[in-house]
Formats: structure tokens, C-alpha cells, sequence
């Protein structure tokens, strides 16, 4: 086993134990971006300006009435910016823009003493607009052929020869919808100038060097005339990884400008309004099986929402791409992805970053299919999973495939499936209103960036003089319990017990050039970084140790605290150690770098090995149906998940719990609207508030919920032998779904290939019931008779024309 990997002698990581924040969080006392404005002087407040039209160009801009509002300081437009007018990497989005791109565009800002004083000289700008024609939807953009960015295509074998030899081959296409993050914190900045000019950004961001990064290129200044930091947010997801750039650059331009804080923190209605979602997709495809039900190829194009800039969609479909194997081989595979540019917010990464969309697409057909193929679902997925010596479709060989069985197996095992699976059909026997199904769907979900560059972590670790440890990483605390991991894992390396350790907030000027907190490699990174920081460290100590202990460095072990040497009754406490090592002038600091190795992505032939390794999953839901109303309630959900060997059991089953129930949100519940029609209000988001947009609470839950974190599963070459948790659980999301879809079907006959919208509200549900109800006869097992169902998809909130046909944009899937 690797040094990385290795665990010493009575390990702090893998100790189950609360949050680090846990009792802050729960009695109020932590503070957030936002709680800083109480505690810092004569702060102004920064309020926008919306312009409620979905696409238009700014003819005049009048801001002098705004000016004339009491309390209104100042108002910040394009000709303040000293630097680049651009808030976003790809130098597509303008901070203040002469073209309004989507509904509820930010042209301006306002300063106020008070909020409301802001608020009202927002209202009191004066904005005309020579409107424009806008694309909203995305089978608006589609049929317009309005795309931006890359455009990738995985290829592998022969993917006609594939489909030429496959016994029976099926077409479809699915659309399936966008999802808001809904963090409980929304997006906040505070920036301050000291007497040096240096500008000091507190953020809610999970990519603090970006942000330092657009901050100072929007002021004109270098990087190290700007320090960004973020205490913790309150939830990201995804959604503060590219977005809190601009937001920052506002309240710094604010400040440079007036020589006051700034503070700027969007009411949730703004937040919903101005910031990106989860890409909805769209996905066309055809597939190739042999006789006996195992995939011979595959040909798709996937085509994201991509809003109207790039931001982070370019990475978003080539991860999803990545992951439209999920856990089956798929020998030969024609696979393109695309982004389509529509007057919405700029959609950006989500839990999952992509994965999600690309697997949802082949566990869909997984599921259409299998009672064409006259096989049970799960048989379907077991037929098809990954063995030892097999590929990905861009080459990565799968090197665990017996995981994706064991995690399948023990899931059925412990789920009890067969014989509830039998007494599901004794219940639906009985029951012709009622029907309840159970699914088990799996995962394989990469990790590392694709992005070769971002796979580094830093850290910045000092033993003070009595002892106490405290360190800096590079990445962000969001609630998932990445500042927990490090601490156990700085113990751990150390020797010491956990509360001599503290961490510092993570900001720019300890650990420099960070990647973001996202991919799911939080730990991975950042952990190892901290661990070669406290490496380095401890070799220094040992060695002084072995000179009081009259031994050599290598015989010495400090453990809980203590320094002995082997074979030595001596013992040296930690804080007779360090004083010691002081007063001999030996270096108590130390920064410490890691670096993914063994990566390669080559993004012009989409090809390489761009992952770590894959985190592993499987569970199994039982899900009711009634079948008047299409409403359901999931009875009960088993989940088996491969953590590698956790760092801290605790967090991590939290996880899990936490990225299901956002899964299956996404999946079932909720359903982002926008106005598509030709009044004023085109463009509109209409789910502004929890009152309108459906998020998962307590009533969604599984009644009930087990979670088992795979045992003896301990990952080579990642710290302490871990893995990483924070995404692949949603995607254990889809056998929500999947039960559903089977449940439906069981208001109809045999062999009926159940198209289910996504996300699969009671109303889509009950779609799905009527269409199993008429069972349409050509479908009852005969693959390759032609149409084999077609019923309502798209956002769902449709029903079948009068005539009976399909309304426009309804999925179909056919035999050939």
C-alpha cells in the first residue's frame, strides 16, 4: 500500500464524529458571509438594477433620477470598471452589460446607505431597451440552430457495424429539466480597502483564487493586491463555483470606488432570477442489443441548456459524455454533445457536474427497454455491467469492475429484494388502484477534474510554540464536511489527538492558485495536501525526538500525543516536543502541494484516462403509486456506497443521505417553469420562491431510509485510502425514478415500455398510468413491431391531444 494511502497506528480519520460546525450551525452562532455586515462600520448596500425583458439592447441608461433618491450614494455602470468589464472566464459575460440576454439581466448597480434606500433608487434608473427576438426554451434554440461552445464527440468501435449486427435496435429521445440549487445561503459579498489600496473580499464562493482572479482583473490590479476568503457557505453545490465572481467584483468596484465596505447579499427572488441551474438536456439516441439483451452500440447527441453564456457548460457536457456508460459496457459508441444558447441565466455546475445528465439518458433507455427485450430490469443492468478488462467508450479502463457487482449484490441482500419483490406482486394483484414497484439502479461516477491543471491542492500547516496545530487548505467548507476531514486527517498525520487542532477560514493569501471545491475532490486534494504539509513536519520532529530519546528518527512513533521510540519504555509529550524543537530553531511551518497523478485528457479526440478512480453505488427504492391522482410516496430505500475506506463515517453516510433526497428532487419534484409565450413577461422565471418551486422535506423521505458504506474497500493511492463522496450519491437518485416508471406499468399489461417525464411529478406520473392503462398492444414484447410507446414527456404538464396523439416534443421510442 502507497504512503498516501497507509493509515498509522491509532488513526484519527475514520473516527465517526459530529461536524466540525455542527453546534454553531444548529444554535445560530456561526456566521456566514452576510452576519460580517453587523460587526463592520458605515457599510453601503448594493442593490441591481433588472432590466424584466428576455433580450434587447440598452438605447439609454439614466441614472441621475436614482441619484436624487435619499440615501442613494452612488450607481455603478460599465464606465466605472478601470479594468475588464467581465465577470467570467470565458470573457463572455460583461458585469455590466449593453445587451440585457435573459429576464431579470443586472445593467446596473446601486449604492445605498440603507438596503432600502438601494432598493429604491434601483427602481428610480431609467432603462430603454430596443427589444430583441429571444429563444427561451431549448427546443426553441435547437430548431434555430443557436449553439455556442465546443462541440465533442466520443467515438469508439464501429458504431454502424454495431447497430447493423444488433438483433434488436431502438430509437428515442428524452428532455428532462433544469434544477435550482436553493442553498439556504444566497449569494453574498463584503469588500473593504485598506489604507494601502489592498482589497479584501469576504465571499461566498467555493473558488476563492477565481474570484480573487476576476476581482482584480475588473479593478485593473494583480492578484496580490486582492485577498478573497469564505468563512463557509451555507450550501453551494455547484452554484458557487463560477457565479460569486461578479457579485464580488461589485462590491470591490463599490468600494475602490467610494472608499466605504460594500456589501451586496441577493434576496432569494434575485437569486432565483440571476443565477444559473443544473442544464436541462435533451438527448436523441439509438441503440443496438444482441439476442440476449447485452448492449452492442450506442449513437446519441446530447444537447445542454447551456443559457446565454458558456460558464462552465463546455466541462458540464464533456463530463457528461463521460458518464453515459454509467455501469455498462458499451463496445461501440457514437456519442456528441452540444450547447444550445437561450436568453435564460447562464446555467452552471450542479452536484454532479454533467454526470448526472449523461447517466440519466442510459438508465432511461435501460428502462424503455427492457420489457421490449422481455427481460426485468435489473436483469437488463446486470447483463450489461463492466468486467475486468473492459473500457470506457473514451478509453479509461475500469480497473474495480467487481465493485459495481458487490455494491449491486449486498444492496439486493440487504434490501431484502427477492422476497419483496413477491410480495410487491402478491400487493398489486390485490390492489388495481394501487400499485408499488421496486428499483435498483447502480453507478461508476469519475473523479478528478477533467481538466488536468485543477487536480492540485495546496496547504499552509503551523505548530505553534505550546503545541497547537492550525491549518489552511485550499478548499471551501460548504456544510459537507470537507474542514471535518481535514482536521482528522492533520491529527492523524501528526499523531496527536483532535483538539490540538484548529482550522483557519480558507482564504488567498495562505494557499494560493486553488482549485475549486467541486468535482468531488475536496478531500482527495486538499487532503493530501495537508498530509504532505504535516508529513514534512513530523519528519522534522522525529528526528528531534530521536536525539531526547537516544534513538534513531526511523525507530520513533508518535501516537495520541506521545513520542516513543521502539523498544524504549521513554516517552516525549507533543508539547515537550515542539518546545523543544523551537528552542533548537527547527522550522514548525510548512506548506505542503499535491498533484493527481497518472491523468491524461486529450479534449480534441476525447480520449484518455481523465479520473482517479470511480466511486461505486447501489441502491434499491420501493416506491406506491395511486392510481387516480399519480401521487406516490417512496416506501423504502437501501443504499450501498463505496467511500473507500471514509475518513469519517459520520460525514460521509450524511452525505449520501443528502445528495439522494437532492437526486431524487431533481428527478421527481422539482419543476423550474418559464414564461415561453409572447406577452411582456417572455422569458420569466415563474418558480420565484419555495412556494412555486417543489424542493424534497421531510414528507419526501423514504419512510424507510439504510445507508451502508461498503466495507473493506480501501482505495490505493488516495489519502488514507478514501474516496469521495459529495456527488455520486444523487445519481443513487435514479431508482426512484425507475421504480416509478415500473410502477406505472403496472396498471397495464405486460411487456408496455412506460415513458416517464422528468422530472417524474404526480402529474407525469399519472400520464404514465393512463398511457400502461391503454396498453398499446404493438408494444407487448414485440421489439421490433414498429412504434413501441409513445406518451407525454417534455416538462410533463401536458396530456395527450384530443385526438389521442402525442402534443409536440412527447418522447417516442421504436423498434426496428
Amino acid at each position: 500500500m502507497s504512503q498516501l494511502s497507509q493509515r498509522p497506528e491509532k488513526p484519527v480519520v475514520g473516527v465517526s464524529m459530529p461536524h466540525e460546525s455542527a453546534t454553531l450551525h444548529v444554535t445560530g452562532a456561526a456566521l456566514y458571509t452576510d452576519d460580517l455586515v453587523a460587526r463592520t462600520k458605515d457599510v453601503l448596500h448594493a442593490y441591481p438594477v433588472q432590466v424584466m425583458r428576455a433580450h434587447g439592447r440598452i438605447t439609454a441608461l439614466r441614472t441621475e433620477p436614482a441619484l436624487a433618491v435619499p440615501g442613494v450614494v452612488r450607481v455603478l455602470t460599465g464606465a466605472d470598471v478601470p479594468g475588464v468589464n467581465d465577470a467570467g472566464m470565458k470573457h463572455d459575460e460583461p458585469l455590466f452589460p449593453d445587451e440585457v440576454m435573459f429576464h431579470g439581466h443586472a445593467v446596473a448597480w446601486v449604492l445605498g446607505e440603507t438596503l432600502e434606500a438601494a432598493r429604491l433608487g434601483a427602481a428610480a434608473v431609467e432603462v430603454e431597451l430596443d427589444e430583441l427576438p429571444s429563444l427561451i426554451t431549448l427546443q426553441e434554440a435547437m430548431a434555430a440552430d443557436s449553439f455556442h461552445g465546443a462541440r465533442p464527440v466520443m467515438l469508439s468501435g464501429d458504431v454502424d457495424a454495431g447497430l447493423a449486427d444488433s438483433a434488436h435496435v431502438f430509437t428515442g429521445e428524452i428532455h428532462f429539466s433544469d434544477q435550482e440549487h436553493f442553498y439556504l445561503e444566497t449569494h453574498a459579498a463584503l469588500a473593504h480597502i485598506d489604507e494601502g489600496g489592498q482589497v479584501f473580499v469576504q465571499s461566498s464562493t467555493q473558488h476563492p483564487s477565481e474570484t480573487q482572479e476576476i476581482v482584480a482583473h475588473v479593478l485593473g490590479l494583480h492578484s496580490h493586491e486582492v485577498t478573497v476568503q469564505c468563512l463557509r457557505m451555507g450550501g453551494g453545490f455547484g452554484g458557487k463555483e463560477m457565479q460569486p465572481h461578479g457579485f464580488a467584483a461589485v462590491a470591490a468596484l463599490g468600494a475602490r470606488l467610494t472608499g466605504r465596505p460594500v456589501r451586496l447579499r441577493l434576496n432569494r427572488t434575485q437569486d432565483l432570477t440571476m443565477s444559473g441551474k443544473r442544464h436541462g438536456f435533451h438527448a436523441e439516441w439509438r441503440i443496438g442489443f444482441d439476442a440476449d439483451g447485452r448492449i452492442r452500440a450506442l449513437d446519441a447527441t446530447l444537447t445542454a441548456d447551456g443559457g446565454w453564456s458558456l460558464d462552465l457548460s463546455e466541462p458540464v457536457v464533456a463530463r457528461a459524455l463521460c458518464h453515459i456508460d454509467n455501469t455498462y459496457w458499451i463496445p461501440n459508441a457514437l456519442v456528441t454533445g452540444r450547447i444550445a444558447r437561450t436568453n435564460k441565466v447562464s446555467n452552471t455546475a450542479f452536484r454532479g457536474f454533467g454526470g448526472p445528465q449523461g447517466m440519466l439518458v442510459i438508465e432511461d433507455i435501460m428502462g424503455r427497454c427492457a420489457p421490449l427485450l422481455g427481460l426485468d430490469p435489473m436483469e437488463l443492468r446486470e447483463r450489461n455491467f463492466y468486467q475486468r478488462g473492459q473500457s470506457t467508450p473514451y478509453g479509461q479502463q475500469v480497473v474495480q469492475p467487481e465493485r459495481i457487482a458487490a455494491v449491486w449484490q449486498q444492496v439486493k441482500e440487504n434490501g431484502g429484494v427477492a422476497e419483496r419483490r413477491r410480495e410487491i406482486d402478491a400487493f398489486n394483484s390485490a390492489h388495481p388502484h394501487t400499485k408499488r414497484a421496486l428499483a435498483v439502479t447502480g453507478l461508476k461516477f469519475g473523479i478528478s477534474f477533467n481538466l488536468t491543471a485543477f487536480n492540485q491542492g495546496g496547504a499552509l500547516v503551523l505548530i505553534y510554540k505550546d503545541g497547537s496545530v492550525l491549518i489552511n487548505h485550499g478548499g471551501t467548507e460548504m456544510g459537507q464536511g470537507l474542514h471535518t476531514k481535514m482536521l482528522q486527517v492533520a491529527a492523524t498525520t501528526l499523531g496527536i489527538p483532535l483538539h490540538k487542532v484548529r482550522l483557519a477560514p480558507t482564504r488567498t493569501d495562505k494557499v494560493p492558485n486553488t482549485s475549486a471545491t467541486a468535482a468531488s475532490a475536496g478531500a482527495d486534494l486538499n487532503g493530501a495536501a495537508v498530509k504532505n504539509a504535516c508529513e514534512q513536519l513530523r519528519e522534522r520532529l522525529l528526528q528531534v525526538a530521536a536525539t531526547q530519546l537516544g534513538s534513531s528518527a526511523s525507530d520513533v512513533r508518535i501516537v495520541e500525543g506521545v513520542a516513543r521510540a521502539l523498544g524504549n519504555d521513554t516517552e516525549l509529550a507533543w508539547d515537550d516536543l515542539v518546545r523543544t524543537a523551537y528552542f533548537q530553531r527547527v522550522q514548525l511551518s510548512a506548506a505542503g502541494f499535491y498533484r493527481t497523478e497518472g491523468l491524461h485528457w486529450d479534449a480534441k479526440t476525447f480520449r484518455g484516462t481523465p479520473f482517479k478512480y470511480f466511486a461505486h453505488g447501489a441502491a434499491a427504492a420501493e416506491v406506491e403509486v395511486d392510481g387516480f391522482t399519480g401521487a406516490y410516496r417512496i416506501r423504502r430505500v437501501d443504499i450501498v456506497h463505496d467511500v473507500g475506506d471514509s475518513l469519517s463515517p459520520l460525514i460521509d453516510i450524511g452525505q449520501v443521505e443528502g445528495g439522494f433526497v437532492q437526486g431524487a428532487g431533481w428527478l421527481t419534484l422539482e419543476d423550474l417553469r418559464w414564461d415561453a409565450g409572447d406577452g411582456a413577461g417572455r422569458g420569466r422565471l415563474l418558480t420565484q420562491a419555495a412556494s412555486t418551486y417543489k424542493l424534497p422535506s421531510f414528507s419526501e423521505m423514504p419512510e424507510e431510509f439504510h445507508v451502508t458504506l461498503l466495507e473493506n474497500a480501501s482505495e490505493e493511492g488516495a489519502v488514507y485510502g478514501s474516496k469521495a463522496v459529495g456527488e455520486p450519491p444523487l445519481m443513487l437518485a435514479f431508482s426512484v425514478r425507475e421504480a416509478l416508471r415500473q410502477a406505472a406499468a403496472a396498471f397495464g399489461p405486460s411487456g408496455v415500455a412506460v415513458d416517464l417525464a422528468s422530472p417524474a411529478t404526480p402529474e407525469a406520473v399519472f400520464w404514465a398510468v393512463q398511457a400502461a392503462r391503454e396498453g398499446d398492444a404493438s408494444s407487448n414484447g414485440h421489439a421490433h413491431a414498429g412504434v413501441a410507446a409513445v406518451s407525454p414527456s417534455g416538462n410533463g404538464l401536458r396530456g395527450p391531444a384530443a385526438d389521442g396523439t402525442a402534443h409536440p416534443g412527447a418522447e417516442a421510442l421504436s423498434g426496428a
